[in-house]
C-alpha cells in the first residue's frame, strides 16, 4: 500500500517537473517575442517625425500649394 502511494507521488512530480520545463521553455520563448517586438518599436518610433518636424512639413506644404496656386 505504501509502495502505491509512493509511486503516485513520483508520478505526479514527474508531471509537475515536465509542466515546470514546459513552462520555462514558453516562458524563454514569449520574452524574445517581447524582445523582438521592442526593438521593432523603437525602430519605428525612431523613423516617425516628430511633432516639430511635421509641423515644419505642413508650413513647407502650404507654402508651396500657395506658390503653384498663384501660378
Amino acid at each position: 500500500m505504501l509502495q502505491i502511494i509512493l509511486d503516485r507521488i513520483i508520478s505526479l512530480e514527474k508531471k509537475v517537473g515536465n509542466g515546470n520545463k514546459e513552462l520555462k521553455e514558453e516562458i524563454i520563448k514569449n520574452r524574445k517575442r517581447i524582445d523582438k517586438f521592442g526593438i521593432q518599436l523603437a525602430e519605428l518610433s525612431d523613423d516617425a517625425p516628430t511633432v516639430e518636424e511635421f509641423d515644419e512639413l505642413d508650413q513647407k506644404v502650404k507654402r508651396l500649394e500657395n506658390k503653384f496656386a498663384t501660378l
